[in-house]
């Protein structure tokens, strides 16, 4: 199996998907890319305007297809599914993008697929567990956004209000993506600074940009309907992390074991990804409190899974 063809196979061309797809030809190169949906005219009116960009980058075949094409592709992203509606958490989702789920993974898994599971369907920390248990692939081959989408968001928050850039802003949102999500302020930095040295934050005021972090999905979707060109990005750095072997830290849906005494479940923590995906789970030091927080989003997600 050759899983250096850089091959790339999108499964669910929404909002989501076709962002992702231009975003990936913006910053990485690809050999291939396949793009597969219910749709399968919005998959060829989406193919034929993608291919409008590849004279400014790279040389990538770009087409329609289906599960099979899987048999020799890189990385699997699966970015269908149901979407939130006003109103709804992420977790409402589980038992419609469960079936879904399923009637995607078992498929690519029969085409003789080797390669790298990345998923962002809500409620991604759940989808990203039952890919990996339907799929029967090894942890560390399966991987889910996580709060990578949550960080960004984050990260534009603090600097906002420290007139810096985003970039400075070393901090993570650590748990489920979603609402018993959590901030690790003991261990932010700006400009490689402490946080608490440029920006006295209360107890009340840290839960209030958890807050705000969580509300921002929310306010996206109430507004225009969808949220989708964050976590697109957040898909293209994970695919150019293991294409390009990169060895970057991202946090991610990872695989606990052990970490903070959880085992048997995707959650978001930082890992290092490269060209064997998630090559480490990093236990970030938390506080009492904190890893109270991390047991209980876990315990929230187990308790569903337990249900299917």
């Amino acid at each position: 199996m050759n899983l250096t063809k850089r091959k790339v196979l999108l499964v669910g061309d929404g909002a989501v998907g076709s962002s992702f797809a231009f975003s990936l030809l913006q910053n990485c190169s690809v050999e291939e890319l396949v793009i597969t949906d219910l749709k399968k005219e919005h998959v060829l009116g989406d193919v034929a305007d993608l291919e409008d960009i590849v004279p400014f980058g790279t040389n990538t075949k770009i087409k329609a297809g289906d599960y099979a094409d899987a048999h020799d592709a890189t990385i699997v992203v699966i970015t269908a599914g149901v979407p939130r509606k006003p109103g709804e958490s992420r977790l409402d989702l589980v038992q419609k993008n469960y079936r879904i789920l399923k009637s995607i993974v078992d498929p690519v898994v029969a085409s003789g697929f080797q390669g790298y599971f990345v998923v962002s369907s809500n409620p991604v920390d759940i989808l990203t567990t039952l890919t990996q248990k339907i799929s029967g692939f090894p942890k560390h081959k399966v991987i889910g956004t996580g709060t990578s989408l949550d960080t960004a968001r984050l990260r534009v928050l603090l600097a906002q209000k420290l007139n810096v850039a985003p970039s400075a802003v070393n901090s993570y949102v650590l748990g489920e993506h979603g609402d018993s999500s959590f901030v690790n302020f003991a261990e932010t930095t700006v400009s490689a600074k402490p946080l608490s040295e440029l920006l006295e934050l209360s107890a009340d005021e840290q839960t209030d940009i958890e807050k705000q972090v969580r509300a921002k999905g929310g306010y996206i979707i109430n507004n225009k309907g969808a949220t989708f060109y964050g976590v697109a990005r957040c898909l293209v750095e994970i695919c150019q992390a293991i294409l390009d072997n990169k060895n970057l830290v991202l946090p991610i849906s990872a695989p606990v074991n052990g970490e903070y005494g959880l085992h048997d479940l995707y959650l978001g923590l930082p890992a290092v990804i490269n060209n064997s995906g998630i090559s480490q789970v990093i236990e970030t030091p938390l506080t009492v409190d904190e890893v109270s927080k991390m047991q209980s989003s876990a315990a929230q997600l187990q308790a569903i899974l337990e249900q299917l």
